[in-house]
């Protein structure tokens, strides 16, 4: 079972931290996301994107309401991971709409995962924000459908991606151990 937060002051700064951590990535991935809407090639894929980072947006509402219940400031809590998550995306940037595409599903995914395992030992309050804010809300299917038309249009691509997603894997390891 988990601590409750109120009990232990240990347990509340490690929840704090983690509701940082989560917090930054999606401002960063709100930023992300509207930037990479730039690149759509069209109008439709534009407004999609820019949907998407609206929900990154509304994520990141809710778990700066749970870091202020814990009685933590929520840009205290997610200034320690922020030059580590700029880090990942400055040496990550996507030089076209595919590699952002192929960032975003591979990067969401990964952090999904991750804390959706350790929200799984967490107090309800907390772990219902998290899992809240992992939401894909369709964005997976958004990606996946350009990507395999954008591949099925030029078979090249599909290598080119493969590549770049591997790129990213690297990256994303390494930039976890260093926020770890």
């Amino acid at each position: 079972m988990a601590a409750s937060s109120g009990e232990d002051p240990v347990y509340r700064q490690a929840v704090v931290d983690l509701l940082g951590v989560i917090a930054y990535g999606e401002l960063s991935a709100f930023d992300r996301l509207a930037e990479d809407a730039r690149m759509a090639p069209s109008l439709d894929d534009k407004l999609a994107m820019s949907v998407m980072a609206a929900a990154e947006l509304g994520h990141l509402t809710a778990l700066r309401e749970r870091i202020q219940a814990l009685g933590a400031d929520p840009s205290e809590a997610m200034a320690p991971f922020q030059s580590a998550i700029d880090e990942f995306h400055e040496h990550t940037a996507p030089s076209d709409w595919f590699e952002g595409l192929v960032k975003a599903y591979v990067g969401d995914g990964l952090a999904a995962d991750f804390y959706r395992e350790i929200a799984a030992f967490l107090d309800q309050d907390t772990r219902d924000v998290i899992i809240a804010s992992l939401a894909d809300v369709g964005h997976s299917e958004f990606v996946v459908d350009r990507v395999r038309t954008g591949i099925e249009a030029d078979p090249r691509l599909g290598g080119r991606l493969a590549l770049w997603g591997r790129r990213l894997m690297g990256e994303a390891l390494s930039q976890a151990q260093r926020v770890a």
